[in-house]
């Protein structure tokens, strides 16, 4: 469509210069009147006429007052001739200037220019359109080749990343200098007989450097390194995604050895058998394509296939086995120490102050990826341009950590003075329950200025990396869930919205107890069997296998599960009432209580923050009952 646009405009830059050429030459700018000769004979004995100029048949003429008029003589017969023939006086026609000139035939050239030009102009015209039909029949040539980016040997990436550039993650790293190691000397490990994978499935949540660490491989590696995303793959057109898959490996298998990098393989290695299309959709002629390229009768050793997914679990099982992806190498996030490191590569070319404190950076990042750190990181520098400053401080980081879990601060969103009361009392809720549960994390901050979609937010921050957690965490989580929505409820005698997020997050915890991680009365059952639609990848539905009677009895667990949390929040709060409106009217005042603040104000309360066990003070002593 841009094409015959831009043809458009030169086609009708073309018409408007022949116009302007017209124009010019056949369009006299004063226009001339026309007389006959017996009239010049006339004015000729009158004595108007100053002086006439001859030019083949035509004749000039000037009159006395400067007036231009034209006339034509007789042809093969001089002017004076004709003019005597006309009976004119001869005394009269010698006072007169006759002048001869040479006629100026623009017709001569111009003609047959303005004759071919309809002929030039078409030929063009089907010049441009066969051009565009050969650009489209090239194009649909092309159309099933695989338009892999090429890394490595013989590829000139702009950045080329190396194992050094990648922070944590040991064991993957480990796993895949193998691979370039076989790649670089593959006679130490073929005279021992050992056999490559020919296959590596790179597993992780997204964000975790499963392409970067691609990338270090093809930095690290000598050999061409092709990359390609599983989406390129399919097209609307039936047989374009396999032929596709045949063009990637035949190229590769050129340049063997080579690496074939596969990103996102889920979007085309679904299970089969399970989408809308049946057995001949294109997807699934294109997984069958790469199942024949990885393990068919032609195997190639010097020819390895990486690939990254998120979502093993709905990957097709003959992807899986041995001989296909037969090394499966897990990402996971980093832990605090490897945030630490991400941090310092991410901070790299970053103008930072010298008392900058990344670990402190890291122990309020839990859960962060290395694509949330490095946002961060950018979050921060961009901040501190806004502010005008010439180097990055530790108060742009840790603010820029809110805004990446939260979002901006909404300073717009003004609440009045009752809703700032009630954010003030829900937050303290939240806070106070969680400093009185020995399982449950530390307060980090409490806010009630407006962060994205929450009007105010209580930040908690683990003490140590947890992998697995136990069911007195998870029940000390729901009760400060509920922390807020107790409070509310206690100060003003009845609730509002602000609760909502909080309980459809301890409702859906509490039928995980349940019905996943069997932490009820009902026992180590797994209840439900989750169904999805391959064709969408999304959880749809859930298969029931359990019966009627069991499902009442598993909303009774759920609901006594929230019940027990409520009342556990409950205890809490009524018997620190005092505590929970001094914490709030700080809020009111200050709108944001940092960390040192809050458990400065516990330890004048008698409660030590690192143990959260409360001094023998007879106001503030409480027996907690565990659930």
């Amino acid at each position: 469509m841009k094409f015959l646009f831009k043809n458009f405009l030169f086609i009708l830059l073309i018409f408007l210069a022949i116009s302007t050429v017209f124009a010019l030459f056949f369009q006299p700018i004063q226009k001339e009147k026309d007389i006959s000769l017996s009239q010049l004979v006339e004015e000729i004995e009158q004595e108007k006429i100053k002086k006439i100029s001859v030019s083949d048949n035509e004749l000039g003429i000037i009159y006395q007052d400067g007036t231009k008029a034209k006339s034509k003589k007789e042809p093969e017969i001089a002017l004076s001739e004709s003019l005597i023939n006309y009976g004119v006086d001869q005394e009269k026609l010698r006072k007169i200037e006759i002048t001869a000139e040479e006629k100026r035939e623009v017709l001569t050239w111009l003609g047959p220019i303005l004759y071919f030009l309809p002929f030039v102009f078409l030929i063009f015209f089907f010049w441009l359109i066969f051009r565009q039909a050969r650009t489209g029949a090239t194009q649909v040539f092309d159309f099933t080749r695989a338009k892999a980016r090429l890394f490595g040997a013989e590829g000139h990436p702009k950045e080329k990343i190396t194992f050094k550039d990648v922070a944590g993650l040991k064991e993957a790293k480990e796993e895949l200098k193998e691979i370039v190691d076989f790649l670089k000397n593959p006679k130490k490990y073929l005279q021992i007989g050992a056999r490559i994978p020919r296959g590596v499935l790179l597993l992780g949540p997204p964000g975790c450097g499963k392409t970067l660490l691609a990338r270090a491989v093809a930095g690290e590696s000598n050999v061409p390194f092709f990359h390609i995303s599983g989406s390129e793959f399919v097209e609307m057109f039936v047989g374009v995604g396999s032929a596709r898959v045949r063009d990637l490996f035949s190229t590769a298998k050129k340049k063997a050895p080579a690496i074939i990098f596969i990103d996102e393989l889920d979007a085309i290695g679904r299970h089969r058998g399970a989408g809308i299309g049946g057995g001949h959709d294109e997807r699934e002629q294109t997984l069958n394509q790469i199942l024949v390229e990885m393990d068919g009768f032609a195997r190639d050793t010097k020819l390895i296939v990486m690939s990254a997914t998120n979502r093993p679990d709905i990957l097709d099982p003959a992807l899986l086995r041995p001989g296909r992806f037969d090394r499966r190498v897990v990402l996971d996030l980093p832990d605090i120490n490897d945030r630490v490191e991400i941090l310092k590569i991410h901070c790299r070319g970053k103008p930072l102050v010298s008392n900058i404190n990344l670990r402190e950076v890291a122990e309020r990042t839990p859960g962060f990826s290395g694509a949330d750190l490095a946002n961060l990181v950018n979050e921060a520098a961009i901040l501190t341009a806004r502010r005008n400053k010439t180097q990055i401080y530790q108060e742009e980081i840790l603010e820029s950590i809110e805004k990446v879990l939260l979002g901006p601060e909404r300073k717009s969103h003004i609440l009045s003075e009752k809703e700032k009361e009630i954010a003030a009392f829900h937050e303290s809720g939240h806070a106070l329950v969680a400093t009185f549960l020995p399982e449950a994390e530390k307060v980090r901050k409490i806010s009630i200025v407006a962060r994205g979609l929450a009007a105010g937010y209580t930040l908690k921050m683990p003490t140590e990396e947890r992998r697995i957690k136990t069911k007195s965490q998870f029940l000390a989580e729901m009760a400060t869930l509920l922390g807020g929505y107790v409070a509310e409820k206690l100060r003003f005698g009845e609730i509002t919205t602000g609760a909502t997020n909080d309980l459809k997050k301890a409702s859906e915890l509490a039928r995980k107890l349940v019905k996943e991680y069997g932490m009820s009365a009902l026992g180590p059952i797994s209840f439900g069997k989750k169904e999805e639609l391959v064709f969408l990848g999304k959880e749809i539905s859930e298969h029931r296998d359990y019966s009627e009677k069991m499902a009442i009895q598993i909303d009774k667990e759920v609901t006594k599960f929230i019940k027990n949390a409520e009342n556990r929040a409950k205890k809490i709060l009524a018997q620190k009432r005092k505590l929970l409106e001094e914490i709030a009217k700080i809020l009111i005042k200050k709108e944001t209580i940092e960390k040192e603040e809050f458990e400065s104000l516990m330890r004048k309360k008698g409660v030590s923050p690192k143990s959260k066990k409360i001094f023998k003070i007879p106001s503030l002593r409480v027996k907690i009952k565990r659930v």
